[in-house]
């Protein structure tokens, strides 16, 4: 990239197994437009697709995650959807591997939304999340009203959705779906600490695990020990499985082939 050339919409960073994927349009809050639902989903194909990969995090730059949709964008023509991967790249269709959102300074609008298509939240004290999509006379329609019925209680997602008006970190850490709260500045250290707490344990094992926790909201009380045999039966028996209880047993730690 040259001085003339504009900055990537979207960056990645590999820190060991971990892929820091970095919204980068600071200039306007870092506002989703085409060009940052391709790096997003460019970003996830590659956490994916490199077994020496294991975990995501998603943040933003400049102090804040993201403001959601550029309407200037979207008032020209411009669509911020990829494929079948939906609004800004991932809300559609995330990651197989765990993804955690690191969240400063507020997460509004499709903001949120790219936060809920994570598998954990990490956001730093006084960050504001909501839905203001009613203000404008729009819908929040990128996976907000569709998940968080089912991570909060009714009467608090109608508030959100109704009044558009936000509500602190801190309270949606009440109701769960905020897992930590770091301090200003370090939500992306703590979940760096997180995302180390998980890249220790076996590959095939977080990707049906988490597999499973989303597959099983559609499973009926007749089949869902079926279909959770079927993702876990191969997992139990693999050779990662056996070096896990090897390990254990020989008190050392684990070494992972991802098979």
């Amino acid at each position: 990239m040259t001085e003339s050339d504009p900055a990537p919409a979207v960056l990645t960073e590999r820190r060991g197994s971990v892929l820091l994927i970095t919204i980068n349009r600071p200039e306007v809050r870092n506002a989703v437009n085409g060009q940052v639902a391709e790096g997003m989903a460019n970003a996830l194909d590659e956490l994916d697709a490199d077994a020496e990969l294991t975990v995501g995090i998603v943040t933003g730059a400049g102090g804040f995650f993201c403001a959601g949709m550029d309407l200037g964008a979207f008032a020209k023509g411009e669509r911020p959807w990829f494929a079948d991967r939906g609004f800004a790249g991932i809300t559609q269709r995330s990651a197989k591997k765990p993804l955690i959102a690191a969240i400063e300074g507020f997460a509004v609008a499709g903001g949120l939304e790219i936060a809920l298509s994570c598998d954990m939240i990490v956001a730093a004290t006084g960050a504001k999340l909501g839905i203001p999509e009613s203000k404008r006379s729009l819908i929040a329609a990128g996976g907000a009203l569709l998940r968080m019925p089912r991570r909060m209680p009714y009467h608090v997602v109608m508030e959100l959705a109704l009044t558009g008006d936000p509500l602190p970190a801190e309270r949606f850490h009440e109701f769960g779906v905020v897992n930590r709260i770091a301090e200003k500045g370090q939500a992306v250290d703590v979940a760096l600490e997180l995302a180390a707490a998980i890249a220790k344990n076996g590959p095939l094992s977080l990707i049906v695990s988490k597999q499973i926790v989303q597959e099983q909201q559609d499973w009926t009380l007749e089949n869902m020990w079926e279909k959770q045999g079927e993702l876990a039966g191969p997992v139990m028996m693999s050779q990662d499985a056996k070096e896990g209880a090897i390990a254990f047993k020989e008190k050392r730690d684990p070494v992972w082939q991802g098979k």
